[in-house]
């Protein structure tokens, strides 16, 4: 999301207006359910049911930012090489490393 890995936030084409909307998405869900979990322990829920709702944030700001990590390294590492096949292995490898991390 960037068109250069030099700085974060320029938008440069297609691809980075729909990984932007993904993150945007992604970070207004997680969003709401701060919120409701705020009103859970205003409403005095349980310990259990907040910190279940809690651990699914956590997983939600993990996997946004795994994404973020993910198009950035291959926007990174890829944009200089010259070569179809190694931009591949490249992203093969980026990919695992991100399945794993998970």
């Amino acid at each position: 999301m960037g068109g250069s890995c030099s700085h974060y936030p320029a938008v440069a084409g297609m691809s980075d207006d729909i990984i932007k909307m993904e993150v945007l998405n992604r970070l207004k869900t997680i969003k709401g359910h701060l919120s409701g979990i705020e009103k859970m322990v205003e409403d005095g829920k349980s310990c259990e049911e907040i910190l279940l709702q809690i651990a699914a944030v956590r997983s939600s700001v993990e996997k946004t930012g795994l994404m973020l990590l993910e198009e950035h390294a291959v926007e990174c590492l890829v944009e200089d090489i010259a070569s179809k096949e190694s931009k591949e292995k490249l992203e093969r490898i980026i990919s695992t490393i991100i399945k794993f991390m998970k």
